[in-house]
């Protein structure tokens, strides 16, 4: 089925594109090399579910496709399916190429309503055409940022697209090639920002050579802001702006009477039948017996055996390899022994001395006199710190063991005392 050309298509002139709607089990006629999309509606489907509940009350079921080639679980490789949303339409598209042409090509298409779970098949009967005028020599690929793949499949933009392509480049035929989503090219998912699109790839084939505007991008001065991530110069940008934000510099124009053909030899598949091998001969259900003893003890005694002697060398080195004191000391230079021995001579020495010293003990310790009571408090045990119910500072008396302040006395008399008595509880004050 062949739509009514839209105002984009009469302005860009005939455009074989043929976008047919889901009626039951039907036939379509899609030409090679030519867009093919089949746009199925949701409000065909609700037919074939029971009416909603309750009455007087339109329904919006939620209806959800899919798709694949009959007796296979998916589709064919040129044929795409998108459906955004459950409560949108699902679209077939794709472009098939010369390889499949007479070749029929059936879909199940299965309809789910997420509502009542149930479901309605049709078959889409898919024949593949042959074109005198394909392939079209001359073809270039747009890549528009402001447009999803679906609003791009619709008929009215499309037609507008090629309206606006056909005033820019004045071909006698032009032909929506092929559209791909820029998803499938790798691109990522926009943010839900701004309302950004995923963005689409529009091939398009003409049969004249590409116009001087389209040639424009492959300047070097375009290509070099190309290369800086800047906007190249077009003149013929303004005929797009309005609806279609083009990357011009995604641009592809391909002239395939240039393009040198790459044969790709295949190996040949066969019949898929093995060669015969002969009947299969399975082992007998009777084993012979096998004694692993042998085995065990190859697998416990060896590695025992190597850590038993690693054990006994180390138990060698570590043990019976010690140099000893006395092979230390004769290494040992004799000036370096004498003096580490003065040194423990010097440790020992102090240590003794500090443990004869007499010491007085701090006055917290002391027995102090309570003026109010009259009473002697005893002294705090030096390894008792619950001093809590004490105050901090208290009137002392009966100080035992106290040190003598040294007293400051004149230089000349210090000296003549120290000098007879040799008392060593005198600070010599000596004065300029």
């Amino acid at each position: 089925m062949e739509c009514p050309p839209t105002e984009g298509e009469r302005k860009g002139g005939s455009v074989v594109t043929i976008l047919s709607r889901s009626h039951g089990d039907r036939n379509v006629y899609p030409s090679a090399g030519v867009l093919f999309v089949h746009v199925l509606e949701r409000e065909y489907f609700k037919g074939e579910f029971p009416p909603y509940p309750k009455s007087g009350e339109t329904g919006n079921d939620p209806i959800t496709f899919n798709t694949n080639l009959m007796g296979y679980p998916d589709r064919p490789g040129w044929l795409r399916y998108i459906q955004r949303t459950p409560h949108s339409d699902g679209v077939l598209y794709g472009s098939p190429t010369a390889e499949h042409v007479g070749k029929a090509t059936i879909i199940e298409i299965t309809a789910y309503n997420r509502r009542t779970f149930e479901t309605a098949r049709h078959n889409l009967v898919i024949n593949i055409m042959a074109t005198e005028e394909f392939p079209l020599p001359f073809q270039a690929e747009f890549y528009i940022k402001n447009m999803n793949v679906e609003e791009m499949l619709a008929s009215e933009v499309l037609g507008d697209f090629l309206g606006a392509v056909k005033n820019v480049w004045q071909p006698e035929r032009l032909n929506a090639i092929n559209i791909t989503s820029a998803l499938d090219r790798g691109g990522r998912v926009p943010l839900p920002i701004n309302n950004l699109k995923e963005g689409v790839y529009v091939m398009v084939g003409a049969d004249v050579p590409f116009s001087s505007c389209l040639r424009e991008v492959e300047s070097p001065h375009n290509q070099l802001r190309c290369s800086q991530e800047m906007e190249p110069v077009i003149s013929c940008d303004k005929k797009f702006r309005a609806q279609f934000h083009i990357d011009w510099c995604k641009i592809s124009l391909v002239d395939i009477n240039k393009v040198v053909p790459i044969y790709i030899t295949r190996a040949d598949p066969g019949n898929g039948i093995l060669p015969e091998f002969g009947e299969y001969d399975p082992p007998s259900e009777s084993l012979k017996a096998r004694d692993f003893f042998a085995d065990f003890l190859i697998t416990l005694a060896v590695p025992s055996a190597v850590a038993l002697v690693l054990f006994f060398i180390l138990g060698y080195t570590m043990c019976c390899r010690r140099e000893g004191v006395e092979k230390r000391n004769m290494q040992t230079p004799d000036i370096q022994l004498v003096h580490h021995s003065s040194i423990q001579k010097s440790s020992k020495e102090l240590r003794s001395m500090s443990k004869n010293r007499e010491i007085s003990w701090p006055l917290s310790t002391l027995p102090v006199f309570n003026p109010v009571s009259g009473e002697v408090v005893p002294p705090i045990h030096p390894d008792n710190y619950e001093t809590t119910s004490m105050p901090l500072m208290q009137t002392q008396t009966n100080l035992q063991n106290q040190i003598t302040i040294p007293q400051q006395r004149p230089s000349g008399q210090c000296l003549l005392e120290s000098l007879h008595s040799r008392q060593t509880d005198s600070i010599c004050m000596f004065t300029v």
